[in-house]
């Protein structure tokens, strides 16, 4: 195998509106949110393109790929930026607009597509609920339509048009993310659109060939439930008569002939894996499988669309090449080769792959982006995520693995300040958001390397319920969030102090989200072993979820809460903080925004009016213009700072 060559340095001539003065203040360190993101190669590779931000607004920058120097950027008046784009041929790029609001804890997206020339020209309002010319606009409006569009596929092999799939708005409410999808073909150009399939069930997954038609598509109507349908005579037909005995199918890529298809699905509550399957005759065969966990990536040939990689994450990132012979897999492994301990992902090349943009990441490192060129092997860097960020002085994770009280096998990671040996340390416990479908990782994460710098060691914990492990798995912590759920966190706190690696009189707990809930329900299931719980954007009264926030607000929200909660009134009230503050013991912090939709302020509320019957002393912070988690990186930088005096205190950091 040849190996790759790491030419000079070059770092792009990219005006960065974010390179401001490194600071010495910890929290504003790392709050700032990333200075590039989304980096591309146009598909003849004449230009190179990436999001970078100017006064908190995120725009596209477009450079000559051979002089690096800025060519054109794209950027909206007042409260609008530039969101998702994709180049769809080698001078267009077409980009969603979203909108920054102060009440919402991310961008908004209403559907509008925006198209542009790389060199600033032809500036075109693609698709819409603003369509029509306006008087007095230089921009190309197309018939207006009341849906929210996302480019499906791009085509950058067709000059002129490109698949949007859209979510048509009718109905009103939050159950309009419940009608189904529809795909159109659209010009690039002028927006003029013809729709070219519907999808059979809501939450589509559509799956397009070569020639850009649509062949399949799953879906959900009950956020737990998938179904798999495929493409004959214009009409969908329900795999489900098949008699696969596949469940959670979703269509990746396509096999060898048309009839053949390669699909991510699980059987009896396993792992996922993937299986090629025969539309057919009903044939299926497992292509790849872990043991434990389900994929976190799938790696698609972009120019032949064929799989050919498989990725998995139980503790560290690793491939397996189900195509080991496919150039892009021979890549991957020269990379990995070329820039030992980081993870590679390919994230964008040239319609004939001879450059490519990698990203390179581990746990100290957010992300770096390189140049490709896979004839010369040569591999150019291009820009960091966070420039300001020194590796060398960020802490490492490791995986860890223990046996809960029950005899369940459970994952997770151990972030361990640099510099300091691994004995007797404080420790802060961070259980993750969901708690179903989500996971923690391995990579780079901002706020538990702050409180890394500060001496403590950080724990993440994939309990029972968490995503990516199999159904079997995550079904285990349906109705079980007060009990099973945090039995697991608490056991695996227990695990590192029998390991002697902290100190078990120095222990905080801090989650948001579901893990605010877990932060406070552990502290209040072990009083003894937090010295302190911080909850953020958590939820407190789960029989509230049932009349406050937006889950319930639809019907497949309704049906989840009812099959992971469960409805029984005193359970429902056994795993509520609310109900249980007379049980805590730790130094409690609560952190809201007034304007969260998900964990409504009424949770906040609830838990406040409980903690103050009781007399119960606690310190409080509420944004009332953040959302569920804080956007705003001032807001983020004020929350850290408050975080790190509580943890400060209490841990005697």
């Amino acid at each position: 195998m040849k190996l790759v060559k790491i030419i000079g340095l070059v770092v792009l001539t990219w005006l960065s509106f974010n390179a401001s003065a490194k600071t010495d203040d910890t929290a504003n360190l790392f709050s700032r949110s990333a200075e590039f993101s989304q980096v591309k190669i146009s598909p003849a590779g004449d230009y190179l393109s990436a999001i970078t931000s100017k006064d908190g607004k995120n725009m596209l920058m477009i450079l000559d790929a051979a002089t690096k120097k800025a060519v054109h950027m794209v950027f909206f008046d007042g409260n609008a930026q530039v969101g998702h784009y994709e180049w769809v041929n080698d001078e267009r790029v077409v980009l969603q607009k979203e909108y920054l609001k102060g009440w919402s804890d991310h961008p908004l997206y209403y559907g509008e597509l925006m198209a542009v020339n790389a060199d600033g020209s032809k500036v075109a309002y693609l698709f819409g609920y603003q369509g029509g010319q306006q008087t007095g606009s230089n921009i190309k409006r197309n018939t207006a339509i009341r849906a929210t569009a996302y480019i499906l596929d791009p085509m950058p092999e067709d000059d002129r048009y490109m698949l949007v799939q859209a979510l048509p708005w009718g109905g009103g409410g939050a159950n309009i993310v419940e009608n189904t999808q529809k795909v159109y073909r659209v010009n690039v150009y002028n927006g003029k659109r013809k729709k070219v399939a519907g999808a059979p069930i809501p939450y589509a997954n559509f799956l397009t060939d070569h020639d850009g038609k649509v062949r399949f598509v799953s879906g959900t109507r009950d956020y737990v439930n998938t179904h798999l349908y495929y493409r004959e005579d214009n009409e969908w037909v329900n795999t489900d008569n098949l008699n696969l005995n596949l469940d959670a199918m979703s269509p990746i890529a396509f096999g060898d002939d048309k009839n053949s298809v390669y699909v991510t699905a699980n059987e009896s509550g396993k792992p996922s894996g993937v299986y090629l399957i025969n539309i057919k005759t009903g044939d299926k065969k497992l292509i790849s499988q872990d043991k434990v966990v389900d994929p976190s990536n799938v790696w698609i040939n972009q120019t032949t669309k064929k799989l050919y990689a498989v990725e998995y994450e139980n503790g560290y990132p690793e491939y397996e090449f189900v195509a080991p012979k496919d150039p892009s897999a021979t890549y991957i492994k020269q990379l990995l080769s070329a820039l030992p301990g980081y993870q590679i992902h390919l994230v964008s090349q040239t319609t004939d792959a001879k450059i490519m943009i990698i990203k390179a990441f581990n746990d100290k490192t957010p992300g770096k982006y390189y140049l490709f060129n896979t004839e010369k092997l040569n591999l150019e860097f291009l820009v960091s995520k966070k420039s300001w960020i020194e590796p060398e002085k960020m802490a490492e994770i490791k995986p860890i693995e223990f046996t809960s009280r029950d005899g369940v096998t459970i994952y997770g990671y151990l972030t361990l300040p640099h510099g300091l040996e691994a004995k007797n340390l404080p420790l802060v416990v961070n259980p993750h958001g969901g708690p179903h479908g989500p996971r923690d990782w391995w990579g780079f994460d901002s706020q538990n390397q702050m409180i890394a710098s500060q001496g403590a060691a950080v724990l993440q914990v994939n309990f029972r319920g968490s995503g990516g492990y199999g159904t079997a798995f995550e079904n285990a912590g349906h109705q079980k969030w007060g009990t099973k759920i945090q039995y697991d966190i608490i056991d695996a706190t227990k695990y590192v102090i029998e390991e002697g690696i902290i100190d078990k009189n120095r222990i905080c707990i801090v989650g948001g989200s579901f893990g605010g809930y877990s932060a406070i329900q552990s502290a209040t299931i072990e009083p003894d072993l937090f010295k302190c719980a911080i909850g953020f954007a958590g939820v407190y009264d789960l029989e509230l979820m049932f009349d406050e926030g937006d889950v319930q607000q639809r019907r497949a929200g309704k049906r989840y809460l009812q099959r992971v909660l469960g409805e029984d009134e005193a359970v429902l009230k056994a795993m509520s903080p609310t109900h249980n503050v007379g049980k805590l013991k730790a130094n409690i912090m609560l952190v809201h925004g007034g304007e969260d939709e998900r964990a409504p302020i009424e949770q906040f509320e609830a838990l406040e009016d409980a903690l103050n019957k009781q007399k119960y002393p606690f310190k409080k912070l509420v944004m009332d213009d953040e959302g569920h988690g804080f956007y705003d990186d001032a807001h983020r930088a004020k929350y850290y700072n408050e975080m790190l005096s509580f943890l400060e205190t209490n841990l005697k950091l």
